[in-house]
């Protein structure tokens, strides 16, 4: 009787720790066009929702980049330390949708949608829309 609550207690254990590894934290975006890495962006909750601030330029020379295409309170601004996700809602386990995902690069504001690889807990999946046209990137996680 022992091992057998041994092994269901294993078991939920192995479960929880496997599902542990969520949404929250430091992702390492990649380029859907090149394959190549951008940036690293931490996405953490903040009263209940999701934000992201981008963390650090990985492209060479564009480490210290300003957003010269931007308009209004970002325009000029540095892009390392600006947020890039806000306010992001989850929508059903693990999926969050909100209408704020900017892209520094183009200065532009897509609706967004944001959940984990089911596949693979490591990658994050970020899709952007603008109108009924969307684009999917896939970021790694950063250890």
């Amino acid at each position: 009787m022992r091992t057998l609550i041994k092994l269901v207690l294993l078991t939920i254990f192995s479960i929880s720790t496997s599902y542990g590894q969520g949404i929250f934290g430091k992702w390492k975006t990649i380029d859907d066009r090149t394959g190549k890495p951008k940036a690293v962006i931490d996405i953490y909750e903040k009263d209940g929702l999701m934000y992201g601030h981008v963390l650090e330029i990985l492209e060479k020379g564009k480490e210290d980049s300003l957003c010269t295409k931007c308009d209004g309170d970002r325009k000029n601004k540095p892009v390392v330390g600006m947020t890039i996700i806000e306010a992001a809602e989850e929508k059903s386990e693990g999926v969050y949708k909100g209408d704020t995902l900017f892209d520094p690069e183009q200065a532009m504001t897509f609706r967004c949608k944001i959940w984990l690889n089911p596949d693979n807990s490591d990658e994050l999946k970020v899709r952007g829309y603008l109108a009924f046209l969307y684009r999917t990137q896939t970021w790694l996680r950063v250890d």
